[in-house]
C-alpha cells in the first residue's frame, strides 16, 4: 500500500510503500480495549491505603459495662463504626498491573496503526528535523499541516531541536519508535509518522 509523504513545510516529498501486514489489518475493539487496559493498569502506583481496626491508635478497652447502662453492648472505641475507627475491608497497597501475552501486544500495536490509516489520520512526514528550537515557528508548521492535537513518533536519533520545540506545544506529544504504544496512538487525534519511524515499526512487528 502506497502513501504519500509530505514534508514539514506541507510540501509532497514523495511516496512510501507501507507493509500490509503491520498498516492493513481489520479492526479490533476487542484487542485495543485489553491493550488499554494492560497499560493503565501498569503504570497504577497502588499505593492507597485505609487503616484497619488493629492498626488504630488506641485503647482496646472495653467502653462501659455491658449491662445495665440501657445503650448497646459496645467493645473498644477502635471499631469500624466509630469515629476514628478503623476501616473494614478497606484498600491497601498492591500491584494492578496483570501480564498480557506479547503476541497480543504486538497484534494490538499493528490494529492501531491500522486504524489510524483506515480513518485517514495517518500522516507520513519525510522527517522531523527544525532548524532551532522556537516552539512558535514550529507550532506554526502544524497549524499548516492541520495538526492540533496529534503524536508524533520519529525513529531512534530524535533531533534535539526539534523535540524541544514540540514538547511545548499544546495537544502534540513526541515519543521515538522504540515508546509506540496503543494508548498514546488512540488518544490523539492524528498519528504523524516519519519515514525511519516506519521502517522501525516494520522491521519491528513483521
Amino acid at each position: 500500500m502506497k502513501l504519500s509523504v509530505t514534508s514539514l513545510d506541507n510540501t509532497p516529498a514523495g511516496e512510501i510503500e507501507l507493509a500490509d501486514e503491520v498498516f492493513a489489518l481489520p479492526a479490533r475493539g476487542d484487542l485495543l480495549a485489553r491493550a488499554v487496559t494492560w497499560q493503565l493498569a501498569k503504570r497504577r502506583a497502588g499505593t492507597h491505603k485505609t487503616k484497619g481496626r488493629s492498626e488504630i491508635s488506641g485503647t482496646s478497652k472495653k467502653a462501659y459495662r455491658q449491662k445495665g447502662t440501657g445503650r448497646a453492648r459496645r467493645g473498644n472505641m477502635k471499631t469500624n463504626i466509630m469515629r476514628g475507627g478503623g476501616v473494614v475491608h478497606g484498600p491497601v497497597p498492591r500491584d494492578h498491573s496483570h501480564d498480557l501475552p506479547k503476541k497480543v501486544r504486538r497484534l494490538a500495536l499493528k490494529v492501531a496503526l491500522s486504524v489510524k490509516l483506515a480513518d485517514g489520520k495517518l500522516l507520513v512526514l519525510d522527517q522531523a528535523k527544525s532548524g532551532t528550537h522556537k516552539t512558535k515557528e514550529l507550532a506554526a508548521r502544524f497549524a499548516a499541516l492541520g495538526l492540533s492535537n496529534a503524536l508524533i513518533i520519529d525513529g531512534a536519533d530524535m533531533d534535539t531541536l526539534f523535540a524541544r520545540a514540540a514538547r511545548n506545544i499544546p495537544g502534540v506529544d513526541l515519543l521515538s519508535e522504540q515508546g509506540a504504544n496503543v494508548y498514546d496512538i488512540l488518544r490523539r487525534d492524528t498519528l504523524v509518522l516519519t519515514r525511519g519511524a516506519v521502517e522501525a515499526l516494520e522491521a519491528r512487528l513483521k
